[in-house]
């Protein structure tokens, strides 16, 4: 197979899952924000494109208000941003509505995004989804992205049961999920990840709870 052209997405890693109302409770936030280090040092090595999108829910917003210092990068990212960095502002869930990042893609021929940041169970599910629907391959980095504890009136999941099994619901269909050593593996060898699909994960957990 073609070498995937890539770009690298870095979703809402905001101040506002760190020391705002969405702490990141699963992988470690600590450790999902070196993560995400990580893969941009792989990609600027492997002159991939970075994205940094920020959410902003609006000035007065109890959240991702762009008035606060929540709403800022995390110091690791903010402190090594680069002018070479594509810096998107957001207001939906998915990256794509509104932003120009599907034109962009289009324009740089990139036909492969790999995502990492906030939140497992919002921005990056809807923009996995959004982007096949867009024709577009998706790669998500289990380890450089996190999920909160979620209580509603539909019931309540602890982070780690929403991360895990939102990333074997991605690799089931939708993205190819892998941590990020074995993504910088595949940008090193110009490889595509391996991925899962609907009918394998479906024979797989039944046989795995006959």
């Amino acid at each position: 197979m073609p070498a995937p052209r890539r770009a690298l997405i870095v979703i809402d890693p905001q101040q506002e899952y760190f020391s705002g109302l969405l702490p990141i409770q699963y992988p470690p936030r600590d450790e999902s924000i070196q993560r995400i280090g990580d893969a941009i040092d792989a990609a600027e090595r492997a002159g991939i494109p970075v994205v940094v999108v920020q959410h902003t829910a609006g000035d007065g917003a109890p959240v991702f208000n762009p008035t606060t210092p929540e709403f800022r990068l995390h110091p690791s990212l903010e402190e090594r941003d680069s002018s070479a960095w594509k810096h998107v502002v957001k207001n939906y869930s998915s990256i794509f509505p509104e932003t120009g990042i599907h034109d962009w893609l289009r324009e740089n021929e990139i036909d492969t995004i790999a995502l990492t940041g906030y939140m497992t169970n919002n921005c990056i599910l809807a923009s996995a989804a959004d982007a096949e629907f867009r024709g577009i391959a998706t790669e998500v980095l289990d380890d450089a992205t996190g999920a909160i504890d979620i209580t509603n009136d539909a019931g309540s999941v602890d982070a780690r049961t929403v991360h895990t099994t939102l990333m074997a619901l991605l690799n089931s269909n939708w993205a190819a999920v892998a941590p990020t050593a074995a993504w910088v593996e595949a940008v090193e060898a110009g490889s595509v990840l391996a991925k899962g699909n609907l009918g394998e994960s479906a024979a797989m957990g039944a046989a795995a709870h006959a």
